[in-house]
């Protein structure tokens, strides 16, 4: 039996209202559902304190966590400072604070390139199939065929380590993952009544991907965003550690845990200071990340109603 809206032009376009609110509606059932998980909800606000720690670094570092301080060198735990110095007088605690900056900072933009570029191609593959579809995938396989610390050293290797470079190695590798989640969501809905009936109705494409189908994949994403969070900060650590990341003086938890590790027997909080930051900022995204996909799961939801 036709579909009633693919007969009426204009009651597929009234019902988009009805849409809107019943996608108002499912926001703020799933927002219910993210806090009742205690949890990704501490986690979450741990996040955000984290953030507006990074965001106001310069204004509130106790030092300078570039300048170096021969009196005060490799000095413990103090009200002075109170992650203690490192060999060269600078202060642990004001160089993990701006480190968290330049950690969060390549890592938001990695997950942002890798959630824009890998939602499109998955998105498009889907919709349109055919050729298309086994074109993208068997490039996106092709880079998933490496693993992306072994593809991040290769590239910087040879490219030279800089900033740039490696948000757009991490972002391409994530990519794939981003790729595969979209097409997959992006085949379900293309099954639904609404969309046929866009399509029947001589919908453009672009209207029905970027305006029917797009929202509903909004959730998923930022799910798998929220978890690739986690990647990025931990392979960007790892390539810093590896000395092709981040370069010093500037400082992330990557090259201080480096730059540490030769004294860890005499100064171990060089080491666990900065690793301590990395777990707890990977940690709490992946909870969260796993918070989130609890939400917007409809059979746990379903469970819990």
């Amino acid at each position: 039996m036709t579909h009633p809206l693919s007969e009426d032009p204009k009651s597929f376009q009234n019902s988009s209202g009805v849409k809107k609110a019943e996608y108002k509606r499912r926001k703020s059932a799933e927002w219910t559902v993210f806090k009742k998980n205690k949890l990704g909800m501490i986690s979450f606000f741990l996040l955000i304190a984290i953030l507006f720690l990074a965001i106001l670094a310069p204004l509130i570092l106790p030092y300078d966590p570039m300048a170096q301080d021969v009196t005060s060198r490799a000095q413990g735990i103090s009200i002075d400072h109170l992650l203690g110095t490192d060999p060269f007088g600078r202060d642990i605690l004001s160089r993990i604070i701006l480190g968290s900056q330049t950690t969060l900072f390549v890592g938001f933009l990695s997950v942002l390139l890798s959630g824009l570029v890998g939602g499109i191609i998955g998105m498009i593959a889907a919709y349109k199939g055919g050729w298309l579809d086994d074109i993208l995938m068997r490039i996106l396989e092709s880079i998933m065929m490496l693993p992306l610390l072994l593809f991040g050293l290769m590239v910087l290797v040879v490219l030279g380590p800089s900033m740039t470079t490696l948000i757009a190695v991490i972002g391409i590798g994530l990519i794939p993952g981003v790729a595969r989640m979209a097409r997959g969501v992006t085949l379900e809905i293309k099954e639904k009544e609404y969309i046929k009936a866009a399509i029947s109705i001589g919908g453009k494409d672009l209207r029905i991907i970027f305006r029917h189908i797009l929202p509903n994949i909004l959730g998923p994403i930022l799910v798998i965003v929220t978890l690739n969070m986690s990647t990025a900060i931990r392979i960007e650590a790892s390539l810093s550690f590896l000395g092709v990341g981040v370069q010093p003086p500037t400082p992330t938890w990557g090259n201080m845990i480096q730059e540490g590790f030769q004294y860890i027997t005499s100064t171990p909080g060089l080491v666990i200071y900065p690793g301590l930051a990395l777990v707890i900022v990977s940690v709490a995204f992946n909870v969260v990340g796993d918070a989130i996909r609890d939400a917007f799961d409809p059979h746990i939801k379903n469970q819990r109603k």
